[in-house]
């Protein structure tokens, strides 16, 4: 999988356990600012990028990622 499928990809997770539209979103997109998810989004999000992308990231390096484009470099790391 290359770094366009990998961002699209996370992307469309990010905007499933969100629920938000994926065009809504980009790599710029701010966890904080412009998600406001609570924590039991952010579980379930860890949990589907494990199920869908084979890999294994922590809560905790997850949790401290600020944007989705700072989500998909610690996805791609661990791939």
């Amino acid at each position: 999988m290359d770094r366009k499928e990998l961002e699209n990809k996370v992307i469309e997770l990010v905007a499933v356990s969100y629920n938000r539209d994926a065009s809504e979103l980009s790599t710029e997109t701010n966890f904080k600012e412009e998600l406001k998810g609570a924590s039991v989004q952010m579980v379930a999000l860890v949990a589907e990028i494990e199920n869908e992308l084979d890999a294994t990231i922590t809560l905790q390096d997850a949790a401290a990622c600020t944007t989705i484009g700072d989500l998909v470099n610690l996805v791609e790391e661990e791939m």
